[in-house]
């Protein structure tokens, strides 16, 4: 029987008051009847609009007639079929802003919850499921990814569907990319991306770490090698700061680097080779996602005053409605309006508070947000030890530096032609962060699937060619 409710089923959750001092998941999952029932609000549309929200195009109602059915495992199989990572997608994807903001539901009420019945249905397989996916024949042709980040795991689940001997090359020690050294444990839990990895490993697909290519190997080297396709996913990890005074002090930090020693190195315990600094007050410069994050981390690190200092409002703000949420209520303190003019230091070099200026809004900028214009003789000093600076991200020069013919533009991006993710090489591919600059864990997903199935068409086409002639 349909459920008519306009409300989607509340997503469980551990209290404010006990997360705030752990990194344990914040959200904690449907349960088989929350799922059922949650289904149960989906109307089954002919045209099925929600499919044009997602970047994978994962057969959404199909997938959700199955939990309907209690098919668990069926909705699963119907979800790997667009997605190699389905438990990390149902965590970290704004379908506020995707699938959910297409759902026919959402005109007189909410939509139906599609990223929590994605999170439950992948839970649910990875609990009872004890067969790993079998390894598909192979075609013998060699592919190489560069990063082991989401767009370059997806593109190599979808080639090791269609038989090829993909290898991947991660520059760091561990796989996963911004999964692993960005996300939090409270957000994603490491063992969700580490058994999405291990399923693509059973498809066939070697991971290669500590493998900085472009320092190790070049590209024109994989060639050399016999890969035959090459498709770049390397994100894009260099930190961007504001370029006032005092950014070069002690314990000023990118967000990059903070949340990969938390995340990656564990520097919060005090047995680390790299530990962080404690704080008693923490500013985080910026209003994305991973301003939230880092703000969260500091908190949960042991921080008394945790600030999101943002130059808009709250309504601009980009990060998700849910993380923000989820941050009020572990008492981070949002500074809107406000943007820092200078970090102040002692006679050590070390943070001691940080002077901004409040801001108003103008008009809208090129980006359709209103401009934040600097409001005279407003100025403050906020008493701070640590500042984060979470502003944004551009890809890493190292890739374009070391490959003749890699064209790029202005912001250090590799240019590609159409979706299909060809860049000016010939049968060099590239998607995600390191095209787009920095955006989400799903559109980078999407490149990556796109890039995917042109290299499929590619080779296949260039070794037909051979066998003519």
């Amino acid at each position: 029987m349909a459920n008519m409710s306009l409300q989607k089923n509340p997503m469980p959750t551990q209290d404010p008051e006990v997360r705030r001092n752990n990194f344990d998941e914040v959200a904690l999952g449907y349960t088989e009847e929350q799922a059922v029932d949650e289904a149960g609000r989906c109307l089954n549309c002919k045209h099925k609009p929600c499919v044009s929200g997602c970047p994978v195009a994962i057969d959404i109602p199909a997938f959700i007639a199955k939990i309907r059915e209690r098919d668990f495992e069926g909705a699963y199989q119907v979800l790997h079929k667009s997605s190699s990572l389905p438990a990390v997608c149902g965590r970290v994807c704004p379908q506020e802003t995707q699938c959910e903001a297409k759902c026919v539901r959402g005109i007189k009420g909410e939509p139906v919850a599609i990223g929590r019945l994605e999170r439950f249905v992948a839970d649910w397989h990875n609990a009872h499921s004890a067969s790993a996916p079998e390894k598909p024949a192979s075609n013998g042709i060699k592919v190489a990814i560069i990063g082991a980040g989401p767009s370059g795991l997806t593109c190599a689940g979808d080639l090791a569907k269609a038989g090829y001997e993909v290898t991947v090359f991660e520059a760091l020690h561990t796989a996963g990319g911004v999964l692993v050294y960005g996300i939090p444990q409270f957000r994603l839990p490491k063992e969700i991306v580490q058994k999405e990895i291990d399923n693509l490993k059973a498809m066939g697909v070697t991971i290669s770490t500590n493998m900085v290519i472009g320092k190790v190997l070049s590209i024109d080297e994989l060639f050399e090698m016999g890969f035959e396709a090459v498709f770049i996913g390397t994100g894009a990890g260099l930190p961007r700061f504001m370029n006032i005074p005092g950014e070069n002090l002690k314990g000023v930090y990118s967000a990059n680097e903070f949340l990969t020693r938390v995340n990656l190195m564990k520097a919060y315990r005090e047995d680390s080779p790299t530990p962080i600094r404690h704080s008693r007050n923490v500013a985080v410069v910026g209003g994305g996602n991973v301003a939230m994050d880092a703000a969260r981390c500091a908190k949960r690190l042991g921080a008394e005053n945790v600030y999101i200092v943002y130059r808009r409002s709250l309504d601009e703000m980009p990060a998700r409605k849910e993380e923000v949420e989820h941050a009020m209520e572990e008492g981070i303190v949002f500074k809107v309006l406000n943007n820092p003019v200078e970090i102040l230091g002692d006679e050590h070099k070390t943070v001691q508070g940080m002077r901004c200026i409040e801001m108003e809004l103008g008009e809208p900028d090129a980006s359709g947000r209103r401009r934040p214009i600097e409001k005279p003789g407003s100025e403050f000093t906020l008493d701070v030890d640590t500042v984060i600076m979470a502003i944004g991200t551009s890809p890493n020069p190292l890739i374009r530096n070391t490959t003749k013919g890699l064209e790029t533009n202005r912001h250090g991006c590799i240019v590609t032609q159409g979706e299909n993710g060809l860049t000016s090489r010939d049968f060099v591919y590239a998607g995600g962060d390191a095209v787009t600059g920095a955006a989400t864990v799903i559109l980078a997903m999407g490149a990556g699937k796109a890039a995917a199935k042109a290299m499929d068409e590619a080779l296949k086409e260039k070794h037909a060619n051979q066998a003519r002639k």
